[in-house]
């Protein structure tokens, strides 16, 4: 199966007189839930339930957020790992920098082994 995209217009908004370029964005084919992931991993099972996979998983959720936000790198192994980042504005020296420079933070994921070897292997196709 490939992964759908659609074509977008877009202009460089450091030079906003260069004339504008087409770029494609990846186009959603749906989505799943947390309760259909739970089902998924609890069929291939026979010792557990889609309830308990279920409850796993929040439980899962609520300590990536714990640990996260207290900046610890969380690693799920062969999946990738995630990590708080920050994004903000630059200071002309360690003097003048202060925590309000820092706008947002973001969470970066680095996939694993899986993961990049199934994005090296993606095929595109054009939506339409």
């Amino acid at each position: 199966m490939a992964v759908k995209y659609v074509l977008t217009e877009k202009g460089n908004p450091a030079k906003p007189d260069d004339p504008k370029k087409y770029y494609a964005q990846a186009k959603s084919a749906g989505e799943v839930t947390f309760k259909k992931l739970s089902r998924e991993i609890a069929e291939g099972s026979t010792t557990v339930s889609d309830t308990d996979v279920l409850a796993v998983l929040n439980d899962l959720t609520k300590l990536l957020n714990r640990h996260l936000s207290e900046g610890r790198i969380v690693r799920f192994g062969d999946f990738g790992s995630f990590q708080i980042g920050i994004s903000g504005e630059g200071a002309e020296s360690p003097e003048k920098f202060n925590v309000s420079l820092i706008k947002k933070g973001k969470v970066n994921f680095r996939p694993g082994v899986d993961i990049r070897q199934m994005l090296n292997n993606l095929r595109f196709e054009k939506e339409g």
